[in-house]
């Protein structure tokens, strides 16, 4: 039996570390915006997937607009964010119905693949979660004080987005109180006494962050359009 889908896209940043008076994923490649890319590749793995878009407050209006334009077939609800990510996600979470397959993706890593989307969704099926991740590919040395020691980078995992759980364990997880430690929402969820677990992720998956990373993603999108 398949599970409802529904990815909870976090775009609740404003671009600072761009350098950009619009917020990142507002910003174009290829004639259209990085939240709109993003979303495209959910579609495009499962065509009744439902769609939580979560934005600051004074940009709804405008994440509606962009949206519109592409006149998506999917059920899109728009939640403003809070002060930190775990707020941010939460919101998102009160759009969520029971007995679904949940997708949590930064709205700016947009180079993800409709096949890293499936993949998620069947191992969190089979196991409740499902956590992208890629072997870190640098030197990796772990500072502690002034000391600092090499790790070995084979056992260093990179992760991304989208995290994905069964809804019953993440709406569960997300009625903790906020704990400064919870970055991702592996670390809420394992917080909550539940393991997770892993899944192979893409290392073209990167988070838009700074102006280099736009180049890099304008690169890659012009190619896969080419």
């Amino acid at each position: 039996m398949e599970l409802k889908k529904v990815a909870i896209i976090v775009a609740g940043g404003t671009g600072q570390r761009m350098g950009s008076v619009v917020p990142k994923q507002f910003l174009e490649i290829e004639n259209k915006s990085i939240l709109t890319h993003t979303i495209d590749q959910f579609v495009a793995a499962f065509a009744d997937i439902e769609l939580v878009v979560v934005l600051p407050e004074g940009y709804l209006k405008q994440g509606e607009e962009v949206l519109g334009k592409r006149k998506y077939k999917n059920k899109i609800s728009y939640v403003a964010g809070g002060d930190t990510r775990f707020q941010s996600v939460k919101n998102g979470l009160g759009k969520v119905p029971k007995a679904s397959i949940v997708f949590v993706h930064d709205a700016v890593r947009c180079l993800l693949t409709p096949a890293l989307v499936q993949r998620c969704y069947q191992q969190a099926f089979e196991k409740g979660s499902a956590i992208p991740a890629v072997t870190a590919t640098d030197t990796v040395r772990l500072m502690q004080g002034e000391k600092h020691q090499l790790l070995d980078r084979e056992n260093v995992m990179l992760i991304q987005t989208p995290q994905t759980f069964r809804s019953d364990i993440l709406l569960k997880a997300f009625e903790q109180k906020y704990q400064a430690s919870f970055t991702d929402e592996a670390n809420v969820v394992e917080a909550s006494g539940v393991p997770v677990y892993l899944v192979d992720g893409e290392y073209e998956n990167i988070k838009i962050t700074r102006p280099l990373d736009l180049a890099i993603a304008n690169y890659i999108l012009t190619k896969r359009f080419a």
